[in-house]
């Protein structure tokens, strides 16, 4: 499955369009969210295999949303089931999908304990500071490296994880070859994305100020937008002409005062 490189300006359509769908059945989008997100709330409360459990569970979930999204771009009513639509369909490679994806934040903790977060914890966990302030220096140097080598994983890992739920919904690829798919597209398409994720932590914030309750709008239009930026950079050829890759298409042709 090959990615397209799209220009750092469809970063802002996808937005466009993500509202677009949204706007199709917003009270059904709004409801479909808050039930998806306190259903995972719920399973991550449960003690020592709540966390994981809604991990392992999360891109079952999210394969509903994103049939959701596939039912209004082909002008087809958005239902409650399409919530639990991940749970008929490759449910077993959605389900491995979040086990790769909780196997890779584990590594990276892994990793960021063995490179120097170790000694930092194990100071503030002894009660007790050293006598000598050299250790602790030394202790928060190697935490900040940990910090920082932590981050760039947590990216790759992002990165990876981005589109993979759709690539295993859609095009029904493996769980791990959908990671590596993901992960090569949103390398190629750092531009764009790099403009969505700008704008959408603008728009976070302006949620953020009337108590929180912009982002009863807010994760709905994330849900639609992601799947109108896998549709960008994935397109398909069976798409109607009225469809999300369609506008993005038309989006990236030249005005005709300019041919």
């Amino acid at each position: 499955m090959e990615a397209k490189k799209l220009p750092a300006g469809l970063g802002w359509l996808w937005i466009k369009q993500g509202t677009y769908l949204f706007r199709k059945s917003p009270i059904l989008w709004v409801t479909i969210t808050l039930i998806g997100i306190a259903g995972l709330i719920g399973i991550a409360s449960i003690p020592v295999i709540g966390d994981p459990l809604a991990t392992l569970l999360f891109p079952v979930m999210f394969s509903g949303l994103l049939w959701g999204c596939h039912a209004l771009e082909h002008d087809e009513e958005l239902e409650l089931a399409h919530l639990f639509a991940g749970f008929h369909r490759n449910t077993q490679q959605l389900v491995m999908l979040g086990g790769l994806n909780l196997v890779g934040q584990l590594l990276i903790f892994g990793v960021m304990m063995v490179t120097g977060g170790a000694a930092l914890v194990g100071i503030l966990m002894s009660g007790t500071p050293p006598e000598d302030p050299n250790v602790i220096a030394q202790a928060a140097m190697g935490a900040g490296f940990a910090i920082l080598l932590g981050l760039a994983l947590f990216c790759a890992l992002l990165m990876a994880t981005q589109f993979a739920p759709m690539l295993v919904t859609f095009e029904q690829i493996s769980p791990f070859e959908a990671l590596k798919t993901s992960l090569r597209a949103c390398w190629h398409n750092l531009a764009p994305l790099s403009v969505y994720g700008l704008m959408m932590m603008l728009f976070a914030l302006a949620a953020s100020l009337p108590m929180m309750l912009g982002w009863f709008i807010l994760l709905p239009i994330m849900i639609t937008s992601i799947y109108a930026a896998y549709r960008g950079i994935f397109p398909r050829e069976e798409a109607p002409a009225d469809s999300v890759e369609a506008d993005t298409a038309a989006d990236q042709s030249p005005p005709q005062g300019e041919q």
